[in-house]
């Protein structure tokens, strides 16, 4: 399904340029907003597993050393960084789409409802909310305003966060897919195509974690 993209405010364009992290969200505390959520996803390129959607809502008042765009981190630095988010945030959610609902609609609509069931998720609803990207989530519940932020997870504190939450989540869930499904790897290569993981597909065929529509999966022998 194809997405229009979000029309609704102007670019933060000139916040794209400062250096400050977090001048989107200190822009919407100035003009009434006070809970903000940042949202991001992880695992729209793997070849198996769910896509995974993160929501946070930063304290202001807290600091949070380290927390920025999770592709920028190590593995150790998510995991300091996610339980620092996770002490001091003021609400945290996930939501997730498994791979039989990539299948049924394509990743980008995955990523954006499992996005969307994350928002959702959050106690207290925010009143406005960041998304990491260029399309704006469907279906929101909270009632609050959004908009799609391109290099979010970069410019924007919370949707940092969101970032880091989503990544540490699905590859933990991953760890546990590797123990239920131990011949293809999933704890090393978190289902991306790796050239272990395409043997291992090749080798043993899918496994029900699998997305049958990605190229690599759809065109293995099925075992």
């Amino acid at each position: 399904m194809a997405r229009r993209r979000s029309q609704s405010l102007p670019l933060f364009e000139e916040l794209a340029q400062a250096a400050e992290v977090g001048g989107v969200e200190k822009s919407l505390r100035e003009a009434g907003y006070a809970l903000i959520a940042g949202a991001d996803e992880a695992g729209r390129g793997p070849l198996a597993g769910p896509v995974v959607g993160a929501a946070v809502i930063l304290r202001d008042q807290a600091d949070y050393p380290g927390v920025t765009d999770s592709k920028a981190l190590t593995p150790a630095g998510r995991e300091r960084a996610f339980g620092l988010i996770v002490q001091r945030a003021r609400a945290v959610a996930v939501g997730y789409a498994d791979a039989e609902e990539i299948d049924r609609f394509n990743v980008l609509e995955a990523a954006l409802r499992a996005m969307s069931r994350a928002v959702a998720g959050l106690a207290p609803s925010p009143d406005y909310v960041l998304v990491d990207g260029t399309f704006p989530l469907p279906g929101l519940v909270c009632g609050g305003a959004q908009r799609a932020v391109p290099h979010g997870d970069r410019l924007c504190l919370t949707v940092g966060a969101a970032s880091i939450v989503a990544k540490v989540v699905r590859d933990r869930w991953m760890q546990r897919y590797d123990r239920l499904y131990p011949a293809y790897g999933f704890g090393a290569h978190k289902g991306y195509a790796t050239a272990a993981h395409l043997a291992a597909l090749k080798r043993h065929g899918p496994c029900p974690i699998h997305r049958r529509t990605f190229a690599p999966v759809r065109t293995c022998s099925f075992a």
